[in-house]
């Protein structure tokens, strides 16, 4: 057998979703049988990944030989006998299992920077990063180079905060350098908390040790000697892969006292978050951390200047922190490099929602939203029609169709009334309904509210009540105006970055999709058929097959008639679940507006 065969199986949680333990443990007997060559056995290994980024694809399996990588999708246990036998020990890769042409375009687009070596090493494994250049960043950092040399490279790479407000990296790092005091701290925020959001989680599942590693050149920048991983529990992947990675940095002398034997002491202790928004925002991070409710506080001081037990503290999230060996290891001028002029770099986005392929996706700064959705997303799902993105979380907004060239970068997509955030990105087409939407963020924002502040404890309350009202049919003239004149109230004196970013989805959708709102208030309509208030479901009987499947899956008993007879809708019982309508093969069921026109398939 010529050379060393590698195969890398996904194991982030996507892949251990999809089956990626059971593939792992199928490659493992398979390479140990008796029927495979000696050879074969001596040669391969398998070995867990992180996240590959194209979870719609998983179980995603390389098999690396030769310098070349043939990458098999969907790949089920009893897929994998196959696989060794023909391809391992026969030289043939199996064609039909291979990834298909859409793979690779998925991949055409984007830049892996800071996701350079997620899936392809793994990250439990410290001789694997070190391997792939690991650790260089922070030796050549702690011995050849000033803490004032290290904040002036970021300052020039242009690094920006991921974590949502995009504020310069090497900026705050100075800011916490320059203050007075012996005792610093630097956190890591890993309190990833926006619905479908999983950019940080997948890099720490996938590469522990760069995070590890950003914080350590940054607490020798800032002059810190202890540092803090903020990370939810509900990430409990994450947390095993995290402390395992942080007790190979204290053996290989990384973390610790005297570390490198360069005289610098510095180490990390992971402290797990309950689950609360708001904990994302630094000041109430501080407090959790602290052993206090979690709850902002009025900046300034800003936590550079009075943060962790009132000493200086830098907070960066774990994409930021990540990005910074790759920048000291490969220059400024290389992270410079990609993106706009105020926006430089790339950026980590979780796509989802209505779009075909969904994932991890890094791209550079810069690029359109049409290009993500259409190029990298394989457009939009069913050959529907996009309707809009809402980027940013909870606290973004919604960018409609018409706006698809806007470029993704910090600038131009506050300009369109939302923000880069963390990097969530949710795909709507129209079956979607804008206000029922920015109902949905604002259910959100509201239960995640902390309470402290009068305008986001009671404001986001009021706005919720509005669209609730709205989408229930019983809108009034004036709601629109209302929202609009409560949500810049509500931005403007709020405490901290959940109030004063919550109405972004009202906001937008306000000034994008003004007609659905009126299409609510003043024509009782939901145009999309999604506000149960607007809609009925009806049986057509010369359709009706009498095959009882709606009888089955009607959860209220709404659904009366004889078997292979026409069935018919109690209207009173139906609660518009539309599971009726979902299941029916004859398209007997119809769903039909109340007053004027919906959308139906």
């Amino acid at each position: 057998m010529p050379g060393d065969i590698t195969i890398n199986i996904c194991m982030g949680t996507g892949g251990i979703a999809a089956g990626g333990e059971a593939v792992m443990s199928a490659f493992e007997d398979a390479l140990a049988s008796a029927d495979i060559a000696a050879s074969v056995k001596k040669h391969c290994a398998a070995h867990k990944v992180g996240c590959r980024g194209f979870c719609a694809r998983d179980v995603l399996v390389d098999v690396i030989e030769n310098g070349g990588k043939h990458t098999y999708e969907y790949i089920k246990p009893d897929m994998v006998k196959r696989i060794v036998e023909e391809h391992l020990a026969g030289g043939q890769p199996v064609q039909e299992w291979l990834v298909k042409e859409d793979y690779h375009t998925f991949h055409g687009k984007q830049v892996r920077a800071v996701l350079a070596d997620c899936g392809e090493m793994d990250p439990e494994d410290i001789e694997a990063y070190a391997g792939r250049g690991g650790y260089e960043a922070a030796l050549k950092s702690l011995t050849s180079l000033a803490p004032t040399d290290i904040i002036e490279e970021l300052k020039r790479s242009g690094l920006r905060g991921r974590g949502g407000a995009g504020f310069p990296t090497g900026l705050k790092w100075e800011m916490a350098r320059n203050e007075p005091g012996d005792t610093k701290y630097i956190i890591c925020n890993a309190d990833e908390g926006d619905p479908g959001a999983f950019m940080d989680r997948s890099l720490v599942e996938g590469n522990p040790h760069a995070v590890i590693e950003g914080m350590l050149i940054g607490a020798y920048a800032i002059g810190a000697q202890r540092g803090y991983v903020y990370i939810r529990a509900e990430y409990p992947l994450a947390v095993q892969r995290l402390t395992i990675a942080l007790g190979q940095a204290r053996e290989r002398g990384f973390l610790g006292r005297n570390i490198q034997n360069t005289g610098f002491d510095f180490d990390i202790k992971v402290k797990l978050g309950a689950g609360a928004f708001v904990c994302g925002e630094e000041t109430a991070l501080i407090a959790s951390i602290e052993g206090n409710r979690g709850m902002p506080r009025a900046k300034p001081p800003f936590p550079a200047q009075k943060g962790l037990w009132g000493k200086p503290t830098v907070i960066n999230n774990v994409e930021t922190l990540a990005n910074v060996p790759y920048i000291m290891r490969k220059g400024s001028g290389w992270f410079a490099g990609f993106g706009t002029e105020k926006s430089k770099g790339t950026k980590v986005f979780a796509l989802t929602g209505k779009i075909r392929n969904s994932g991890l996706i890094e791209v550079p700064f810069g690029i359109s939203l049409r290009e993500i959705i259409f190029d990298i997303g394989g457009g939009i799902e069913g050959d529907r029609k996009l309707k809009a993105v809402q980027t940013g979380g909870p606290s973004g907004g919604c960018i409609p169709a018409s706006l698809m060239e806007t470029s993704v970068d910090y600038e131009s997509l506050a300009s369109a009334g939302s923000i880069v955030g963390s990097g969530g990105m949710v795909v709507l087409d129209e079956t979607d309904c804008m206000v029922n939407v920015a109902k949905y963020f604002l259910e959100f924002t509201k239960s995640e509210s902390c309470g402290k502040c009068i305008p986001c404890r009671v404001g986001t309350m009021r706005l919720l009540e509005i669209l609730t009202r709205i989408t229930s049919g019983k809108g009034r003239p004036g709601d629109v105006e209302l929202l609009q004149e409560l949500s810049e109230d509500i931005k403007m004196t709020s405490l901290c970055g959940l109030g004063q970013t919550a109405p972004n989805p009202v906001l937008s959708t306000i000034r994008y999709f003004k007609d659905e709102y009126d299409a609510h208030i003043i024509e009782r309509r939901c145009p999309a058929g999604v506000c149960k208030s607007f809609i009925a479901f009806t049986v057509l009987e010369e359709f009706c097959k009498g095959c009882m499947a709606c009888v089955r899956v009607c959860p209220s008993g709404a659904i009366v008639g004889e078997k292979k007879k026409p069935h018919r809708i109690v209207q009173d019982v139906c609660i518009k679940c539309g599971a009726c309508f979902a299941t029916c093969k004859f398209q007997a069921v119809r769903k039909r507006a109340v007053y004027g026109e919906i959308h139906t398939r």
